[in-house]
């Protein structure tokens, strides 16, 4: 059994190398097997802790892959809704610790077992669960469903209709979203399973997503890694050692919202499901494909020159204008263009298949934690859509704001403060 196979593991380099410390405070316990004699950790083997100031997997360096799950409650009644998010909580402590939901019993033998059991005796693979509250979970046709609208932040509402955007509500919004990554794909199904089991009779699941391939790098450890496009993604991303501008930018501090002080040291998660058309960037040249990006595509490196992470030169100019295209996605997304703006982008590579056309259902689930959308996120994604010649091959199919509560202290349940 899972629980089993974690016992049988020892932590190591407690005092030191066993725990990672991030710059913004969230660990990982290395695990790996008693006698192995290696000091090199399997990525299966990281551990991340539940419980913290901040929620886990905004930070915490980006797994390879992605369940993400959008939920509607369907209870009318505001304790069953906490009973829920005590159970999550209970559970979710549980996954990232490598042990099974409720150690995998039952009630008896002809009852079912607590766990789904899929990943028994696999080890945590650096499973984070983060959790998050849509608008509609404070107010949905005009009524207030649990008590909760004067509580609900001002920033906290649909994300507004950007152009060329073509929306399919089945892949849009949502009550509650749990964001599960893992360096396995099946420890990372478990969890939202096993979350949407527990959750019957008060929440519906009303969409999910899965990613591979993760597209940033949310610690200078990591390397940058490449889109669907073929280019490498997120090279100028907030990085969790950059400690001030994360300070700046993901999280919502105390009294930026007076009606909201609840969500303080937790953060804003948007959710984009875009698709590429692959198939004719496919056919594009690359000097097309390099001046819509604004870098080369072996390395990285902007067209102004340099290597990958040499600042953009957005005034270097060449023969036909600057070397870094009016319309490119990196002058359009940079910080100068953007009143100073930076993000934490935690996005992910997807297929799902083909579509009526024999095209690939393919592309990018876009996900960025922001202190502020309405001054983080929304006016650059105005103007990305309006002006960024990359839009030609992507089409924005799914959407999502969700207000990310602060970390769960020991005894507390994700959320707790709002219902307080």
């Amino acid at each position: 059994m899972r629980s089993g196979a974690f016992s049988r593991r020892r932590l190591l380099g407690v005092a030191g190398a066993g725990v990672v410390a991030g710059a913004a405070g969230v660990g990982a316990v290395q695990i790996a097997d008693a006698g192995d004699g290696s000091d090199d950790t399997d990525p299966a083997d990281l551990a991340y802790p539940f419980r913290g100031e901040h929620q886990a997997g905004v930070v915490t360096p980006a797994q390879d892959r992605l369940h993400f799950a959008s939920f509607d409650v369907t209870t009318e009644s505001r304790d069953e809704l906490v009973a829920l998010l005590r159970s999550w909580t209970e559970a979710a402590a549980a996954m990232t610790a490598g042990r099974a939901v409720g150690s995998g019993a039952s009630t008896g033998y002809d009852s079912p077992p607590t766990d789904t059991g899929e990943a028994l005796g696999l080890p945590p693979a650096g499973l984070t669960l983060t959790f998050g509250f849509g608008p509609t979970l404070f107010e949905k046709d005009g009524r207030d469903r649990f008590g909760l609208q004067a509580r609900r932040p001002a920033a906290l509402r649909r994300l507004p209709h950007f152009p060329a955007d073509n929306l399919d509500p089945a892949r849009s919004d949502g009550d509650l979203c749990v964001q599960a990554c893992a360096n396995d794909p099946q420890v990372a199904v478990h969890a939202i399973r096993n979350l949407a089991r527990i959750g019957f009779g008060t929440v519906a699941m009303r969409w999910a997503q899965l990613g591979f391939g993760r597209t940033s790098s949310t610690t200078r450890a990591q390397q940058t890694p490449r889109n669907l496009l073929g280019f490498k993604d997120g090279t100028a991303n907030l990085k969790a050692e950059d400690s001030r501008e994360i300070e700046d930018f993901v999280w919502v501090r105390d009294g930026d919202d007076p009606t909201a002080g609840w969500l303080a040291g937790g953060s804003y998660l948007v959710a984009r499901r875009i698709n590429m058309h692959i198939e004719t960037w496919d056919r594009t040249s690359l000097r097309e494909q390099e001046g819509l990006i604004g870098r080369e595509r072996a390395h990285g490196a902007p067209l102004s020159g340099g290597s990958e992470f040499t600042e953009p030169d957005l005034e270097l100019q060449g023969s036909d204008g600057p070397l870094i295209p009016l319309n490119s996605h990196v002058r359009l997304a940079h910080p100068t263009q953007n009143n100073g703006t930076r993000m934490l982008r935690r996005g992910y590579n997807f297929t799902d298949g083909s579509d009526s056309l024999g095209r690939l259902d393919a592309g990018l689930f876009f996900i960025a934690f922001v202190r502020d959308p309405d001054k983080h996120y929304i006016p650059m994604q105005l103007q990305l859509s309006s002006k960024d010649g990359l839009m030609e091959y992507l089409q924005h199919t799914g959407s999502g704001l969700w207000a990310v509560p602060p970390g769960v202290r020991e005894g507390e349940y994700v959320g707790q403060g709002l219902f307080a």
